[in-house]
């Protein structure tokens, strides 16, 4: 067994090690608004339920630990002294990784990645619509751990109110966990999804992606492309070239030669296939030929 003292170890070392050992852990998708009402939503998985009565839930946004920064979550929060944790299910997960990508203050993640902005009935912000249970919550305390880059800031939160689906619920109302499909985090790339095991999902671009807002209206407005599918289109900076398009339209001629003529839904099938094997770049040239 190799034993280290956290002191002789870089940051960035020791916070890998923290998170691919102490793992999965559940994913607080957050939702506040800064003091003029901006929205703002980002994932973090420094986070936990720890009382029922009152009921307190206490997520963590770290200081980065590259530039010893603060993120707009914690900015807000400290604001406004409210925020919505909405639960993350593998149908949004995709889009829930794009959100986390740093865009700047101001820009609206929700728009981003392509989720709906639902009002909250007690708290300024929205919640996600598309997340299967909301927690609509008033923030008692901050408590900050640090001034170092990889600090924690522990945000504590008293639920006011609760919002459940009830597709995730039996006749007694309770939560059925198998129809919750609730996902998690690890270390690395690594997400657990909690009926089916290990999945990867790479980190956002360093270079903010374009967004599902950014794409086409019949891409974005597609019968066949999911959330998921979305997400991962807009995890993109820049789209391929026209001549990376014609490229790619001979390299595919002999399997599919009406491949300009095809109808929409046909390109969604075919890019959703590429989709799910990761291959984005593909699915672009495919869905842009």
């Amino acid at each position: 067994m190799i034993s280290f003292d956290p002191k002789d170890l870089s940051t960035g070392r020791l916070h890998g090690y923290l998170l691919s050992a102490v793992a999965p852990r559940p994913i607080a998708f957050a939702s506040t608004v800064d003091a003029n009402g901006h929205p703002n939503l980002s994932p973090f998985s420094f986070f936990n339920v720890f009382s029922a009565n009152p009921p307190i839930m206490i997520f963590s946004p770290a200081r980065r630990v590259r530039d010893n920064s603060v993120k707009h979550t914690l900015e807000n929060v400290e604001a406004t002294r409210e925020v919505v944790i909405n639960v993350v299910n593998y149908e949004i997960v995709q889009q829930m990784s794009l959100s986390s990508t740093e865009y700047p203050k101001g820009i609206n993640e929700f728009e981003k990645a392509g989720l709906t902005m639902l009002k909250s009935d007690k708290v300024k912000p929205f919640r996600v619509a598309e997340s299967p249970v909301q927690f609509e919550c008033k923030v008692n305390d901050i408590i900050k751990l640090g001034q170092e880059g990889g600090a924690g800031n522990l945000i504590i939160c008293e639920v006011v109110k609760l919002h459940i689906t009830e597709e995730v619920l039996d006749e007694n109302s309770v939560i059925i966990q198998e129809k919750l499909d609730l996902v998690a985090r690890a270390g690395g790339d690594y997400y657990n999804r909690a009926k089916k095991g290990f999945f990867e999902i790479p980190k956002p671009l360093q270079k903010l992606g374009i967004g599902v807002d950014a794409l086409p209206e019949e891409i974005r407005n597609s019968m066949i492309l999911t959330g998921n599918d979305l997400g991962m289109l807009g995890n993109t900076s820049k789209l391929p070239s026209q001549q990376e398009i014609d490229a790619f339209v001979i390299e595919v001629g002999e399997r599919y030669p009406n491949i300009k003529e095809m109808a929409h839904r046909e390109k969604h099938k075919l890019a959703q296939n590429y989709l799910s094997y990761g291959d984005v770049e593909r699915a672009w040239k495919l869905l842009l030929s």
